[in-house]
């Protein structure tokens, strides 16, 4: 990784620490455990009980590596806190087709179109930021172009 900045929220912050811990604290142990216990039956090149936890062990490490990477260069994004303008850690009201759909507005790390977390760097995100209540934006989209109206920002 290089020395980017890692955009998140205070949430997603914590989240990521707790992933860690589970990681190291826990998963880890066990897989170790299973490492051990595959080792002390023979032959490991027949063993396909060893070859299993060595690539879970393998896998876990390298994301405890991606974790520490984040977590080294997370820097945490106010949520809120500006009416005026969409920001990161904006929560944007857009009005789109009559509907109204709320999206709060995150790093790329905490992005999950699914709860309505769009990253700053998204078509949509990009769109929005710098938007002040009232402004209409159009973003390209597989569908053609949508224009949306920002009806409020928390």
């Amino acid at each position: 990784m290089d020395d980017k900045k890692i955009y998140i929220t205070k949430d997603g912050l914590s989240d990521l620490k707790k992933e860690h811990d589970e990681l190291n604290g826990v998963k880890r142990p066990q897989v170790l455990e299973r490492v051990s216990q595959a080792r002390s039956m023979g032959d490991l090149s027949e063993n396909a009980e060893y070859s299993a936890a060595r690539e879970e062990l393998s896998f876990i490490d390298g994301r405890i590596d991606e974790l520490e990477e984040l977590l080294k260069q997370a820097v945490i994004i106010a949520e809120g806190h500006s009416n005026h303008m969409v920001k990161l850690g904006s929560k944007v009201t857009l009005s789109v087709k009559g509907k109204k759909e709320v999206f709060s507005v995150v790093g790329e790390w905490e992005a999950d179109p699914i709860e309505k977390k769009i990253s700053h760097k998204s078509p949509l995100g990009l769109a929005l930021l710098g938007k002040r209540v009232g402004e209409k934006i159009e973003v390209e989209a597989p569908v053609g172009k949508i224009l949306y109206t920002i009806k409020s920002i928390n």
